[in-house]
């Protein structure tokens, strides 16, 4: 009874292309921002909320999303997610004011919020435990290659094109999926009809994440004593933590936080929260560096990362066969010691460094970050009962999400107050004028690296206490998977 079927691959292809193309969308317009700012004249604290917006969709969306999963199909999820993806997709393409281009963006990410914890509980419903690593692996490649496409091709196009042709790429690229899930998508995880929305958590998580992200997003360019930003953060935290003692509570938790009770998946989501602070350094750092201290054009910038993540794309399946083979640990102690050593090199960058020596590093720091991110993970989630899958899952992308923003505004406010001290004392050491701001972002982006070395420090340290996760299967989950076979025959 618990013997697998042979793995949907046709069915998971499908949830692979259209997890793509969200993820994809989401670097899409970062590149993009000037040409759209000239457009609509707005100013840059305007349009970053087409950033801004996009990531507030996704947490707030993204911890409901064990809920749904549990409750319907895979199938009824991925037809409204793509099709909400498209239909926001066509509408930021036609959009006549800026308003309207907003709305188009935060419809796609509801749609887009749903495709990654989706894709997740399929790949761990259809493979068995030994056989996870490799592909996760495969699905690491569409996480990672796919956001590092995202500005190298929004470059290129914005140089030669409008920007609305970006939406104009992505909507026949939505659309074919969406196409192949009515027509060709089958359901392949067990529903519980009887499970119940709790609305009061819903509204918590809401408050909560949404005031965190939105706070930290914003503390970069408004600055961290904002009224504002101090009182979202304030909001979010206060409602987080009455969520949390909420779902502690509750039968039926939106987030089943008691699966913190299993060490090894709480130790990779602490891996996980930490990595993906100090990844997103090089993420906003570099682009700052590159484009205003070195003058290189957006598009230069773009291919610049592009090798790292093709490195990273390349090595994700290779990465998975090593972890059902040896485990996560061997992989991301070694993996967590590159991007430790190479963050370091970010920090002794000089106005003189080269490009060339410059994308190595980027480039051996993303081989690196392949070695850690999904080895953890799935290491974790193998930990717990089946029926924990979509919780699991949920609080890793929610959680990813919430450290990506504070990360970056931890980060970015670090530069920002490190560039001021900076300019400061080159003024009054009597350097030249037109060479103070250039040297004093270069420290302050130096210095923001230096922190990022001590925080991806942490993470190595956390990852020598990884171990192999033993779990035995229970008579219930026996169930769970005859089951789920049935249902896909």
């Amino acid at each position: 009874m618990t013997e697998q079927k042979k793995p949907p691959y046709g069915i998971i292809a499908i949830l692979f292309t259209g997890a793509f193309v969200a993820i994809f969308n989401q670097t899409l317009l970062n590149v993009a921002l000037p040409s759209i700012m000239g457009d609509f004249e707005i100013d840059a604290s305007t349009a970053q909320w087409l950033v801004t917006a996009y990531m507030l969709v996704n947490g707030i969306l993204i911890p409901a999303s064990a809920y749904l999963i549990q409750r319907y199909s895979n199938r009824s999820i991925f037809i409204v997610a793509m099709s909400l993806f498209a239909t926001g997709t066509l509408l930021a393409a036609v959009a006549p004011v800026f308003s309207v281009l907003l709305i188009g963006r935060m419809i796609q990410a509801s749609g887009a919020a749903l495709m990654m914890p989706l894709l997740m509980n399929v790949m761990l419903a259809a493979f068995p435990v030994e056989k996870r690593g490799q592909a996760m692996g495969v699905f690491g490649l569409v996480m990672v290659v796919a956001p590092a496409i995202g500005p190298t091709l929004s470059g290129f196009i914005v140089e030669h094109y409008s920007w609305r042709v970006l939406f104009w790429i992505v909507l026949p690229i939505a659309v074919v999926p969406l196409a192949l899930g009515i027509f060709k998508l089958k359901n392949l995880t067990f529903q519980d009809r009887n499970i119940s929305l709790d609305t009061g958590s819903l509204i918590l998580s809401t408050l909560g994440f949404g005031g965190i992200l939105y706070g930290f997003s914003s503390a970069g360019t408004m600055g961290w004593t904002d009224p504002v930003v101090m009182t979202t953060i304030a909001v979010g935290i206060v409602s987080l933590i009455i969520f949390i003692f909420r779902q502690l509570k509750l039968d039926e938790p939106l987030l089943q936080i008691r699966i913190y009770k299993y060490p090894m998946f709480a130790l990779s989501s602490a891996i996980s929260v930490v990595v993906s602070m100090s990844m997103f350094s090089a993420m906003i750092l570099m682009p700052i560096y590159i484009q205003s201290i070195k003058g290189i054009s957006p598009i230069n910038s773009g291919l610049l990362m592009l090798p790292g993540a093709l490195v990273m794309g390349i090595m994700s399946p290779v990465t998975g066969r090593l972890f059902d083979r040896f485990g996560a640990k061997v992989l991301a102690v070694p993996g967590l010691l590159i991007v430790v050593l190479t963050t370091y090199m970010f920090s002794q960058l000089s106005i003189d460094s080269s490009f060339v020596n410059i994308m190595l590093i980027y480039t051996l720091r993303m081989f690196g970050i392949s070695m850690v991110m999904m080895p953890v993970m799935t290491n974790g989630l193998n930990t717990l009962p089946m029926k924990s899958y979509p919780h699991g899952t949920a609080i890793n992308n929610t959680l990813q999400q919430v450290a990506g923003a504070v990360g970056s505004a931890f980060l970015i406010s670090i530069m920002n107050a490190r560039t001021e001290s900076a300019a400061k004392d080159l003024a009054l050491s009597g350097t030249p004028p037109e060479q103070i701001l250039n040297m004093a972002m270069l420290e302050g982006i130096n210095f923001s690296f230096f922190v990022s070395t001590f925080i991806a420090l942490v993470a190595l340290l956390l990852a020598l206490f990884i171990k192999k996760p033993t779990r035995p299967v229970t008579e219930a989950e026996k169930e769970i998977v005859y089951k789920q076979k049935q249902v896909t025959e």
